[in-house]
């Protein structure tokens, strides 16, 4: 069974990475009860550097929950965490997070159906590619090898268009509609970071 355990959003504010004022959007915060989800994203939601976030092919970024005991485990080698240290949802700049499927069960074309409880109608996202990770993940995560541990694992999370605009909510139940299985999200990350 595939969950939604949070919906995360966040204003793009300026922050001050290795010394340089840049435009962010990466620190989601999770969001309490329903959230519209529109063609370009989620409500309240931005993405600052729309060169290689958002639109219609990236309006939306999901990671799985799956992958989080990893991260916990190399921000406490980093010694930017504590062993016991949660993850919070949003941390690693993703919209929704999933529990219950990961990069290598989703192909470009799968399609997920997402809410549509309690008279609001939910909506439907299509797996577009996978999440390649940028200096800003590397501060995010508080460490400067985060985007090449994130290269190495394969954990990219996944990019989403939205096919179906409507409203989702944690706590909502996520159906998963196969595409025609051709490119595997898991492999087409490897595939790009070897180029």
């Amino acid at each position: 069974m595939i969950q939604l355990l949070s919906v995360n959003r966040a204003l793009a504010t300026d922050v001050h990475i290795n010394g340089r004022r840049v435009r962010s959007a990466i620190g989601k915060r999770p969001v309490e009860g329903a959230v519209t989800v529109r063609r370009m994203g989620l409500e309240g939601d931005e993405q600052a550097d729309l060169s290689v976030h958002g639109g219609l092919s990236k309006a939306v970024y999901a990671y799985p929950s799956e992958h989080l005991a990893f991260w916990r485990t190399v921000r406490a080698q980093a010694q930017v965490g504590l062993w016991d240290d949660p993850i919070p949802p949003g941390l690693m700049g993703e919209n929704l997070t999933l529990a219950g499927i990961t990069e290598d069960r989703l192909w470009v074309g799968d399609q997920l159906f997402i809410g549509g409880s309690a008279g609001a109608p939910g909506c439907v996202l299509a797996v577009s590619e996978p999440r390649f990770p940028c200096f800003k993940f590397n501060a995010a995560m508080g460490f400067k090898h985060a985007s090449k541990m994130m290269v190495q694992s394969g954990y990219c999370g996944s990019y989403l268009g939205v096919i179906l605009p409507g409203v989702v909510c944690a706590g909502d139940s996520v159906v998963l509609q196969p595409g025609p299985r051709e490119v595997n999200l898991r492999d087409l990350f490897k595939s790009r970071a070897r180029d």
